[in-house]
């Protein structure tokens, strides 16, 4: 994200013109779905969450990143102040939470005997972590210091919850457990943003752990890095690229997964390759597919067959390749890539995950997955039992979500400002932050610094919880 309390509000301005261009009035927006508070009850017993957002999306097409960032070079992109055009109605700690929209694959993991079976399902789970990912070029809001969200899915079999523990840097520490004790996920992630002129780069910092309670199993691993493209001119457009190593503390087993960056003419976009190995280094599969389709699996030899194959074809076809392709040398550098082929089937290979279908209105929705859409959900008698530093009771981000942008601009100034004003308090008086549900320690696997669930949350004293809002 781009917002700080050490923002000097030199961009404050731009806030202010996005109300009076999009000129939005919510009572007369063509609106979808439920009010806050009307959740209807399925005949199983089952809560129905919501389908829609209250608001649709707002056009950003009026609107450029690069008009903003023209005036940062060469300053801190964690210290830059974003008009709320370019967010999404959630903060980064919801858009954690979207980790867990496949949990079924930690359930699989959790039922495999074999631990070959449990590391693929696994490998898919943290490929899934970030297919939510696709096509969301909208910025979520930075959390304040002290913000929380907490999730409790019944029908899912978990319950959530994180923190923002450091601004400066920014870092979000999240703890999540199964319902029937059977895995525990944590972790803490503090992204480092890089501006390269024609995209931003954030790349991963800070563990996940997952723990398999009933094998006695521990994984981790890093997140790829993320890239957005096109923040000077063009469509935006996301592609993430990097090895991701995923380790089985218990067997010593490894799962490697390179995430392709797009290659030339867009040849490689969203591909993911990899291999599961022994602690003797043997491999046990290969893993192919797309971080935004699907995820297959099959035995090495089978694959190397089948690319050497493929390589022959691709000799006999390139000199007619060669001539069809024409392309500028000024458009190859950022220019979306058209997708190519969806993901070559090998024959023999067990499909590992596939990525659920959106919403029919996702597009008018920031492009949300159904999970996504149903995170700021803010029912009837839930303020009484949230915490008071909850993301749902954010005043900027619900009046963004049910489309008074203006109302949002102001709130998000006045929020950030509130902010800056209790960190020079505590500067003043030299009184340190400290943080409510999460300490600093040292993940117990990895032996490296990370943030850990201090527990008693659930409990619900929010007695000492600090005014944010």
């Amino acid at each position: 994200g781009f917002d700080s309390d050490n923002s000097s509000g030199d961009f404050s301005e731009a806030n202010h013109k996005v109300a009076e261009m999009l000129d939005l009035d919510p009572h007369q927006s063509n609106r979808t779905g439920k009010h806050n508070g009307e959740t209807e009850i399925q005949e199983n017993g089952i809560k129905r969450h919501r389908t829609s957002l209250p608001a649709p999306m707002f056009s950003r097409s009026d609107f450029s990143v690069w008009s903003i960032l023209k005036k940062c070079i060469g300053l801190e992109l964690s210290k830059i102040t974003m008009p709320i055009v370019f967010n999404e109605p959630l903060s980064f700690l919801q858009r954690i939470t979207e980790y867990m929209e496949h949990i079924y694959l930690i359930n699989k993991a959790c039922s495999h005997a074999d631990p070959l079976e449990r590391m693929q399902a696994v490998a898919a789970f943290a490929v899934s972590a970030v297919a939510s990912q696709w096509e969301r070029t909208g910025k979520p809001f930075n959390p304040l210091l002290g913000e929380t969200y907490e999730l409790t899915r019944e029908d899912l079999g978990f319950r959530f919850i994180s923190e923002q523990v450091s601004h400066h840097p920014p870092i979000s520490a999240f703890y999540s457990e199964g319902l029937n004790k059977d895995f525990i996920f944590h972790g803490s992630i503090y992204p480092k943003l890089k501006f390269w002129g024609k995209s931003i780069e954030a790349e991963p910092r800070g563990t996940i752990t997952l723990e398999l309670l009933k094998h006695n199993e521990a994984y981790t691993w890093t997140n790829p890095t993320c890239c957005v493209h096109n923040v000077i001119i063009g469509k935006l457009w996301l592609e993430q690229y990097g090895t991701v190593e995923i380790i089985n503390h218990s067997t010593g087993d490894k799962c490697v997964l390179n995430f392709k960056p797009c290659g030339l003419f867009g040849k490689e976009l969203h591909r993911v390759e990899g291999y599961i190995q022994d602690k003797n280094r043997k491999k046990l599969c290969v893993i192919y597919g797309k971080w935004t389709e699907c995820l297959w699996c099959t035995d090495p030899t089978t694959y190397e067959t089948y690319k050497k194959n493929e390589k022959r074809g691709g000799e006999q076809k390139k000199s007619k390749q060669s001539e069809d392709v024409i392309k500028s040398e000024n458009d190859e550098a950022d220019d979306m890539p058209e997708v190519q082929d969806t993901v070559q089937f090998i024959p023999g290979s067990k499909l590992l995950w596939r990525i659920n279908c959106r919403p029919p209105n996702s597009s008018q929705m920031y492009n949300f997955t159904s999970f996504a859409v149903s995170l700021n959900e803010l029912e009837k008698g839930m303020e009484a039992i949230l915490a008071p530093t909850d993301c749902r009771l954010r005043p900027d981000i619900r009046n963004m979500e049910n489309g008074n942008m203006d109302v949002a601009s102001k709130e998000k100034e006045r929020l950030e400002e509130k902010q800056r004003a209790a960190r020079k308090e505590r500067a003043k008086d030299e009184v340190e932050w400290h943080t409510r549900w999460f300490h600093q320690g040292t993940n117990p696997y990895t032996g490296t610094a990370d943030w850990l669930y201090s527990g008693g949350y659930f409990d619900r004293n929010f007695s000492d919880c600090p005014d944010i809002y």
